[in-house]
This record gives structure tokens, sequence and C-alpha cells, in this order.
């Protein structure tokens, strides 16, 4: 698998927005679930090329937002096609991410978070790496969820 990341194009922030559908509890990532958060998906001068379109052989597979935050940390969110969730291709979607940030940033730091009853995210970050650091509640979807933010500590060449 060979993956590519570059800035989002508008048709590519409309088609996540308005066709990727996740099952069950997962429908919680679907763009449309929060209105702010498609708002600024969708609005090109929110994005402020720090959305990455994921593409294989040319086919849209997922996204990555990076966001530069203090002490030499990013912070990301990532979305993987629904189809392609639950099939093995996390780890490797992933640390494609991670390895373009730590090429692109050469950050000391990424951070995520995740919703704590995402347990199958949460392996995959644990094995590529990211540590458990903190739980909070975050309101986003109209109600108050439980997230726990994760580290990835950057190796130093």
């Amino acid at each position: 698998m060979t993956y590519t990341l570059q800035p989002i194009t508008q048709e590519q922030a409309e088609e996540i927005a308005y066709n990727w559908h996740y099952d069950g509890k997962y429908a919680f990532y679907d763009m449309e679930a929060d209105e702010e958060d498609l708002a600024e998906f969708l609005d090109n001068n929110k994005r402020n090329n720090s959305i990455y379109a994921v593409t294989e052989k040319k086919q849209l597979i997922g996204f990555f937002s990076i966001y530069q935050e203090e002490n030499n940390t990013i912070n990301i969110g990532l979305g993987l096609r629904p189809d392609l969730t639950g099939q093995g291709t996390g780890y490797t979607f992933l640390t494609t991410g991670i390895n373009y940030i730590k090429e692109r940033y050469s950050p000391a730091f990424i951070s995520l978070a995740v919703a704590t009853f995402n347990t199958r995210a949460i392996k995959v970050y644990k094995k590529a790496g990211f540590k458990e650091t903190t739980i909070f509640m975050q309101s986003t979807n109209g109600a108050e969820f439980e997230f726990v933010k994760m580290i990835y500590t950057c190796s130093i060449a």
C-alpha cells in the first residue's frame, strides 16, 4: 500500500462530509453529526491547508488534520473511509501520517484525542506508540462525551 497525502480539495471534503457514514456507535464520527465540525471541515478558509486527503491509487481513503501547537507538538485528527475500518488497514494508514508529520514538521510530540468507547482505534494508536495521558469530557454532537488524550513521542534521529 502506497498512500499519498496532499491538501484536501473542496470536492474531497464534500465527499467525506456527505457520503462517509459509519455503522453503529461509530456513526458518532459522521461529519454531519456535528454542525460546527461540518461547517469548519467544508470551509476552505477555516481548513487553511491543515487538512490532508490520503489517497491510494488516486482513490480517497482517509484524511488527517494537522495543527501546530505549543511545545513542539502537532495535534492530529484523522478519519479512514468507513468501508476500510476494521479491516486491518488502520495501522499502516496511521503510521503513514505519523511519518509524513515527522518528515515535514519535525515535532517532539504528536497528540490526538479519541472517544473512549472507540477501543478499536485506541488499540491501533497504542500499537503505533501513542500513550494515554488524560481523560476528559468534551461537548460534541449535541452532548458530552468522554475522550482520552494520547501522545506519541517522536524519536530524534
